[in-house]
């Protein structure tokens, strides 16, 4: 069964991300080092600006500002969003503690005493990625020579973090601001892409022999959805128009399953390379396959122009899920002459073509009803 399904726009950008043409888009601008420049460039902006700001309102240590502009400014607006409130409650947390142990004596027992207290309430509060920057706020709260009172090192500390912050925070929303948002978006679209190219080298081990790039196809799709899940995360703290939030949600949890059956899949067509039995599915399960590949670059097209009411042209899932269950009772009791193994295999096959065809068609569906589009 060779599949030769319908080209989209983003072919060619799925062709650069597995590197099967080198030549594309591998120049000194390509978009990584473009947003390498960004990111330089915004990080050194958020910086300088802070260290800038210090001087100018006469804050004691303003390079503490500079240092936590530079550690919270991340690639997208909703991770620089996350990493500002871990920092903020971290040193908010240290500053009190540290204050607080800091009227205790001997220096050694009420630091540690400190740190303890600070690590076991973020663990409490479920903020582990504040609990590292509450220790470095209470070592230099406690152990940090300072010349005053300790609150007020510990007040200051938490101005020239604020400061930093507030700077970074500016930066990443108004200087070529890049939302996690818009690139989960791309990720999505892109991961249906590769989906659909991991289903293509699957089949391609039905009645034939295994294709070579399957285990690197099985990689790169985890690692994407690894890279989504992640993106995921940082858009839940973004700001965004209505549906965004739970359509990206769903299209995310639709890839994760139709990963999950196209794993089955490529279990059923295992050791099929000698069977005879499923050309009497034919042409309606090869139609059903050619369908379902177009599926994965159709939903690939709705989530990157974020239309969910276009409809496929030149097909329909279900009618061919319609056309090849008629043709399966049609050839029941005809398996005579074949082993048990091959029937069960075509059997499988068809079964898991219909459970990802079906998927398919939810994830558009589905996503479609939840962002505001909703068209059968």
């Amino acid at each position: 069964m060779r599949l030769k399904a319908r080209k989209t726009w983003s072919q060619q950008q799925l062709a650069v991300k597995l590197r099967m043409h080198p030549d594309i888009g591998e120049g000194f601008f390509s978009f990584e080092r473009r947003r390498l420049l960004i990111q330089a460039g915004k990080t050194t902006l958020a910086a300088v600006l802070s260290w800038w700001l210090a001087r100018l309102f006469a804050v004691r240590d303003g390079y503490w500002g500079s240092i936590s502009a530079i550690i919270v400014l991340q690639s997208n607006v909703g991770a620089t969003v996350t990493a500002s409130r871990d920092r903020i409650i971290g040193t908010v947390i240290g500053a009190g503690v540290g204050f607080a142990f800091s009227l205790m004596q001997p220096l050694w027992l009420s630091y540690m005493l400190a740190l303890l207290v600070a690590m076991i309430a973020c663990g409490l509060l479920e903020l582990k990625n504040s609990s590292r920057l509450a220790g470095v706020t209470i070592t230099i709260v406690m152990l940090v020579h300072h010349e005053g009172a300790k609150w007020g090192l510990a007040f200051d500390r938490v101005i020239e973090v604020l400061l930093g912050i507030v700077v970074a925070l500016a930066v990443t929303t108004l200087v070529v601001p890049y939302r996690a948002r818009i690139r989960l978006r791309d990720g999505l679209a892109q991961e249906f892409l590769l989906l659909g190219t991991f289903f293509e080298a699957i089949l391609q081990g039905f009645r034939g022999a295994q294709a070579t790039n399957l285990q690197s196809l099985r990689d790169d799709v985890q690692a994407m959805r690894q890279g989504n899940d992640q993106l995921l995360d940082a858009s839940r703290n973004e700001p965004s128009n209505a549906g965004w939030p739970e359509g990206l949600n769903m299209l995310s949890q639709f890839g994760r399953s139709l990963f999950e059956a196209l794993i089955a899949l490529e279990l059923a067509v295992r050791d099929s390379h000698m069977d005879a039995y499923a050309q009497r599915l034919e042409p309606e399960l090869g139609k059903l396959a050619v369908d379902i590949q177009s599926g994965f670059n159709h939903v690939a097209n709705c989530i990157h122009k974020w239309r969910f009411d276009a409809l496929p042209q030149g097909y329909s899932l279900g009618q061919d899920i319609a056309d090849l269950e008629a043709r399966m009772e049609s050839v029941r009791g005809t398996g005579l002459g074949f082993s048990q193994a091959e029937i069960f295999r075509a059997y499988a096959v068809q079964l898991h073509l219909k459970q990802i065809a079906m998927m398919l068609r939810a994830s558009r569906v589905e996503t479609g009803r939840a962002v505001g589009q909703a068209r059968q």
